[in-house]
């Protein structure tokens, strides 16, 4: 009996059962904790959603009407219908979040937190949404109900911003950018040249009058993707936002080879990548000619068997950057030039070293060569002024000779065919001839040329974002730079490598800034969309 009692006394049989009961309140505290703290943050998270989707709803109605305010607070508190399922507070909403709070803001600082608030639908840009707070109940931490998560409430603030779609992913650094100014006036590059030329790689920074590429997340990586984003009708990616752009890398000279289908030059898939349609513009004046037997695989490259210059004494090559060429001088082929103070050779007294031109053309010598016409005749045959600059609404830039040869292409003018063929030099089959008109266009499978109106863009008007280069720093891969100004520009000339230009120089005229409907632009050019976005 003594020993039965001895061995029961150092048995060790059953002891960890008390310090597994005491422990199991423990465990349980704490997988009660975590279950609460996973509701909670749930149900934060629910309320969060709630208050930026309704916020986003909200900034979409902020148009500037009369009735914005009104619709944009039926839109946060009715459009969108938002549940919270983790709070079990017995609120009379139900399930449902409330959005019983709207502010306005005619102005926000993001870095801040700080807004103007308006009542004014004129003024409101900004909204902040504020949904009804909520509780919930702490179920299996040790007090049953005895704990509560107190108020739990969220907020969001959203604005309206525009995107661009449809157009290139082009932007120019702002040719008027200086130590003292960054800011873009068109009115005074409205008829003038801006001689851009093309970057895009490395990391070193961009200067104005650079040419380079936007970020649309979409089309082929490197140098093919931007030849598709600038030869194709249907540029690949995203829209492009209106107000902060980012730059993409990868450019080289052989990208602007896509500008140069819109002249009705194509170089194999090079030029055009496969995907895609790169049609010329039905006006593809230029100063380059080929035979009129042309045929093969070159017979629309640039080659001693396509596209070329003709012989040095019959280009244009003014010596004077102020005086046209005497009418004694007739260039064999010219395209719309450039500014004579950027067509001349450099060293030329008035040369214009900078990017932007003084709107000076060569009118006289480019309707001589092309028409036959006099200084005195193209301005009675066209009806437009010989004005240098805009001082009349029918003055001669570029741009509106190029769409008066359009809407006259193919009559009897002065005894020439607008926008016909005609022989430059030579004779027989091998002359060399200059095309006004596409005839590579149709044999490459993009049709007869792009005639602008209706839903056919105009291939030689572009879209393209003016960014502050040096005040952003903006290198070959920058994020959300902002934009001065979007604006249309026209492309005077195929980027070539010839007498007194480059391969990676991008010649265009200034029309006005890029609107929707714009004078000129045809319904397929440019489409605005208003993109609600959330600041916090």
């Amino acid at each position: 009996m003594f020993a039965r009692r001895k061995s029961l006394l150092r048995s060790t049989s059953g002891a960890v059962a008390p310090t597994v009961a005491l422990s199991l309140f423990g465990l349980i505290a704490a997988g009660g904790i975590a279950f609460d703290y996973s509701r909670l943050a749930s149900m934060d998270s629910e309320l969060q959603s709630a208050a930026d989707q309704a916020a986003l709803a909200a900034a979409t109605q902020l148009d500037g009407s009369a009735t914005s305010i009104t619709r944009a607070t039926s839109a946060a508190q009715a459009l969108i219908a938002n549940r919270t399922l983790f709070a079990n507070d017995g609120n009379s909403a139900g399930r449902s979040v409330t959005i019983p709070n709207l502010i306005f803001y005619s102005s926000y600082n993001q870095d801040t937190d700080v807004g103007t608030t308006t009542t004014s639908p004129a003024a409101a840009k900004f909204v902040q949404v504020s949904v009804g707070p909520r509780e919930a109940f702490y179920t299996l931490t040790p007090v049953v109900q005895m704990f509560r998560s107190g108020q739990i409430n969220a907020s969001a603030v959203a604005g309206l911003g525009e995107a661009i779609c449809k157009v290139p992913p082009v932007m120019i650094c702002n040719p008027q950018e200086t130590g003292s100014n960054s800011t873009f006036d068109i009115s005074t590059l409205v008829g003038r040249g801006l001689k851009l030329v093309s970057v895009g790689s490395g990391n070193g920074g961009w200067a104005p009058g650079n040419f380079g590429y936007l970020n649309t997340g979409g089309g082929s990586n490197g140098a093919p993707g931007l030849r598709e984003a600038l030869g194709w009708t249907a540029p690949p990616g995203d829209c492009v936002e209106a107000t902060g752009v980012d730059t993409k890398p990868g450019a080289t000279v052989s990208v602007t080879d896509a500008l140069n289908t819109r002249f009705d030059i194509y170089d194999s898939n090079v030029s055009c990548p496969t995907g895609g349609n790169c049609p010329a513009s039905i006006n593809s004046i230029k100063d380059v000619v080929r035979p009129a037997n042309a045929s093969g695989n070159n017979a629309c490259a640039i080659h001693n068997q396509g596209w070329q210059e003709v012989a040095s004494s019959g280009r244009y090559l003014p010596s004077s950057a102020t005086s046209p060429l005497s009418s004694t001088m007739t260039p064999l082929a010219m395209g719309h030039p450039r500014d004579m103070c950027h067509a001349v050779d450099s060293s030329t007294t008035g040369y214009c070293s900078g990017p932007i031109g003084n709107g000076a053309w060569d009118r006289d010598a480019y309707f001589r060569a092309n028409y036959g016409w006099s200084s005195t005749d193209w301005p009675t045959n066209t009806g437009l002024s010989a004005a240098v600059l805009p001082t009349a609404s029918n003055y001669a830039s570029r741009y509106h000779v190029y769409a008066w040869e359009i809407a006259h292409r193919g009559q009897n003018i002065g005894g020439r065919t607008i926008l016909g063929s005609r022989v430059a030099s030579g004779s027989g089959a091998n002359a060399l001839t200059d095309y006004d008109a596409p005839v590579c266009s149709s044999s490459e499978g993009y049709g007869a040329g792009i005639i602008p109106g209706g839903t056919a863009v105009d291939r030689r008007r572009i879209s393209v974002a003016v960014v502050n280069c040096t005040a952003n720093n903006v290198h070959g891969n920058s994020t959300n730079v902002p934009v001065q100004e979007w604006m249309d520009v026209f492309l005077v000339e195929p980027s070539l490598s010839r007498s007194r230009t480059s391969a990676g120089d991008v010649y265009v005229e200034p029309i006005e800034l890029t609107s929707a409907g714009a004078n000129g632009q045809t319904q397929a050019q440019v489409i605005q969309r208003a993109v609600p976005y959330l600041l916090r």
